[in-house]
């Protein structure tokens, strides 16, 4: 995204917190607001009108709420240039993230965020990438992958169409770890890492780093830790 200005719709059903970003991104110069939403139907009509960057979806909104927004807006998941989510959320009362993370968006963010952690985070998801580190999106699986409603962890399976390698990595980035770190577990290197990753995207029909740990989670290769 280096070089050219990140288009980004606003939909939450609150107008201040609109107004505070679309003011914040006003005096970013890589970071424009093309459209507000205050639903999940306006927010899927504005992202097929306008095709943004990105997306910053609230998850309680009225009528459509984030998640089937979310869903319907990445719902072309072989559109690499295709808007990208980031789920706007209170973090420690929401019970919805994680059926956000699985409808496809690419991260979150919490409200009570330091503004620049909130633009570093869009500029992330923009690019292509999982939202601001592995850890992070770890942090957030777990807790709510771990509550008893969740239910018992699933047993390891196979996954189908990769390598043992290939499963290695897909372990790890579940696990939260960097490129870097993945690396110096397996004792290869970060180039070998990314090609890794590149091809578990492909066969995964995984968008982004996300949805790898997504998926490492659903077949059980990584479990919630307490």
């Amino acid at each position: 995204m280096t070089g050219r200005t990140v288009r980004v719709v606003l939909a939450d059903d609150q107008p201040l917190v609109r107004a505070g970003l679309r003011v914040l991104m006003a005096d970013t110069p890589d970071l424009e607001v093309v459209g507000e939403a205050g639903t999940g139907t306006e927010a899927v009509r504005l992202a097929d009108g306008v095709r943004p960057d990105v997306v910053v979806m609230d998850i309680r909104m009225p009528g459509m709420d984030g998640i089937e927004a979310t869903r319907l807006i990445t719902a072309d998941q072989g559109d690499p240039a295709g808007p990208r989510v980031v789920v706007l959320t209170t973090f420690d009362d929401d019970e919805y993230v994680y059926g956000a993370l699985r409808a496809g968006a690419s991260g979150f963010l919490v409200k009570d965020m330091a503004l620049d952690d909130i633009l570093a985070a869009i500029r992330v998801v923009a690019a292509g990438d999982g939202l601001i580190a592995p850890s992070v999106t770890r942090r957030l699986i777990e807790e709510f992958a771990a509550r008893p409603e969740s239910g018992p962890p699933p047993a390891p399976r196979a996954v189908e169409g990769i390598t043992d390698r290939e499963c290695e990595v897909l372990t790890l980035v579940g696990r939260g770890l960097a490129n870097a770190e993945i690396a110096a577990e397996l004792f290869i290197t970060v180039a070998t890492v990314k090609a890794h990753v590149a091809r578990l995207f492909t066969k995964l029909g995984a968008r982004d780093r996300v949805q790898l740990v997504i998926i490492a989670y659903e077949t059980g290769l990584v479990t919630p830790t307490r």
